[in-house]
């Protein structure tokens, strides 16, 4: 081989080198995703540990698990806890704020796919350790992130083997480190900021690039239609986040990622093992995420507003996530022949990570 032979080998080496991606970090407000090239993935990678060491907080649930998984060879699920605590709140409530957002992720490690369940937070369920049924979003105000595990598991009878808990500060930070995400927004909204400031954020109908602020008001806001909506505008707010965070214009942005998510997070995950989720992320467009809302009604009971769950769709659900953690075919919406509008549960289109 010729000098000249051996040089150019080695430059399309260093080429296929770079435009490999060869980090990753799978997390949210819900999942971060984060991908560079190989010598700034070395310095994030250093920059997440340092930060995930610090958020790491494990939590003595009781596990549906006899075994403890391994991320890297099993399919795991994830719950995904939004607070909406803020420093007005905390000094009124201290430790016992609801949850604002429940999203639960299972992840199919030999499918590299997806599915996530956004639970509306006023959903009318059995809370353990209560002696009547209660919203669901009151599980943390009584317990914490302990008993929203477990209120989560036995409603959807799965284990739930790790969480992720953010608050309305990391939501912010990581939109605006972004430099914000373009969403649709449905209608007029007058809506409270982060700190209870009435109608402070004001957006109108539209696709339009929405800083923290106005995102995190159009993941709150649903005065002009329902839990179920709301939920459904989470999604389309993560989807657009995880879409933003893959983009090349963002590699620059990932070490502000890291910091806003590290300041305002808690997880049992350990950093060895949110590495393990690097495969999800380097199946590029091989990943799919299926969102999933579950069906539901408006209730008063005595006087207070509850969503209560339509039964079939839950059963429906529950099996579809219960097919997902285990190797047996996976549920589909194809497989569904009802129309949408008979459907009880709803699994929209894959989201395709790009």
């Amino acid at each position: 081989m010729s000098e000249f032979q051996r040089l150019q080998r080695i430059k399309l080496k260093k080429r296929k080198v770079r435009k490999k991606r060869v980090f990753l970090w799978f997390v949210v407000p819900l999942f971060i995703i984060l991908l560079s090239g190989a010598g700034y993935a070395t310095f994030l990678m250093k920059k997440a540990e340092s930060v995930l060491n610090k958020s790491y907080q494990p939590v003595k649930a009781t596990s549906k698990r006899e075994v403890k998984v391994n991320p890297d060879m099993d399919n795991i699920s994830i719950l995904l806890i939004g607070v909406d605590t803020s420093k007005s709140r905390e000094k009124l409530y201290g430790d016992a704020v609801r949850s604002d957002a429940l999203m639960v992720a299972t992840l199919n490690q030999k499918e590299k796919s997806v599915k996530l369940l956004s639970i509306p937070r006023d959903s009318y369920v059995h809370i353990p350790g209560r002696k009547k049924n209660d919203k669901i979003n009151h599980a943390h105000a009584y317990g914490g992130t302990k008993l929203t595990i477990e209120t989560i598991q036995e409603l959807l009878d799965i284990p739930i083997d790790y969480y992720v808990k953010m608050n309305f500060y990391a939501f912010i930070d990581v939109v605006d480190a972004l430099g914000g995400i373009k969403v649709e927004v449905p209608y007029e909204i007058s809506e409270k900021d982060s700190e209870d400031n009435h109608e402070a954020i004001h957006l109108k109908p539209g696709l339009q690039t929405l800083n923290g602020e106005e995102a995190l008001a159009l993941a709150r806001t649903r005065h002009k239609d329902s839990d179920y909506m709301r939920g459904k505008r989470q999604q389309e707010i993560l989807k657009a986040i995880l879409q933003k965070a893959v983009s090349v214009q963002s590699i620059t942005k990932h070490g502000k990622l890291i910091e806003a998510v590290g300041d305002n997070m808690t997880t049992n995950m350990s950093f060895s093992e949110m590495k393990s989720l690097m495969d999800y992320g380097l199946a590029g467009k091989g990943l799919s995420v299926d969102t999933i809302n579950l069906a539901g009604s408006d209730e008063y009971i005595n006087g207070i507003y509850y969503y209560k769950l339509d039964e079939e769709s839950l059963e429906q659900t529950k099996s579809i996530l219960k097919s997902h953690l285990t190797d047996s075919a996976t549920a589909t919406a194809e497989d569904d022949t009802e129309s949408e509008s008979d459907r009880p549960v709803s699994i929209n289109e894959k989201i395709n990570i790009e």
